[in-house]
């Protein structure tokens, strides 16, 4: 069952949070991760890491990444850490991957090509 939540307008956010057969988290996030949508994303975030063994964020159809989604991505990245879970991201497309490479997220936290590799790593 998938929860979706945004709308599903191409410049806003749209999360939906599927789970799979072994409880991992899959987060498909589709637009721009932006100050309009980072707070709900980081609530989405934190309740998978609350309550599931792993998660991973499917950025493929991502088009804008900006400082507010990097410091999403820190700030669940550690509340995983406190849990002992883990934290994977997949799929990012050129641009995002760029922003992700620059300020060195990607050394923080895994960044896998496909969710197929993230979710098999």
């Amino acid at each position: 069952m998938a929860d979706i939540e945004g709308a599903a307008v191409p410049e806003r956010l749209l999360i939906t949070r599927t789970t799979t057969g072994d409880g991992v988290s899959l987060v498909l996030l589709a637009g721009e991760v932006d100050l309009d949508g980072s707070s709900q994303l980081r609530d989405v975030l934190l309740s998978c890491v609350q309550t599931a063994p792993g998660t991973v964020v499917d950025f493929g159809e991502v088009v804008f990444l900006d400082s507010s989604g990097i410091n999403v991505l820190i700030s669940a990245h550690r509340a995983a850490e406190s849990r002992g879970v883990w934290l994977r991201l997949a799929a990012p497309q050129h641009a995002v991957e760029r922003v992700l490479q620059l300020v060195g997220v990607d050394t923080l936290i895994a960044c896998y090509p496909t969710v197929e590799q993230a979710l098999a790593a």
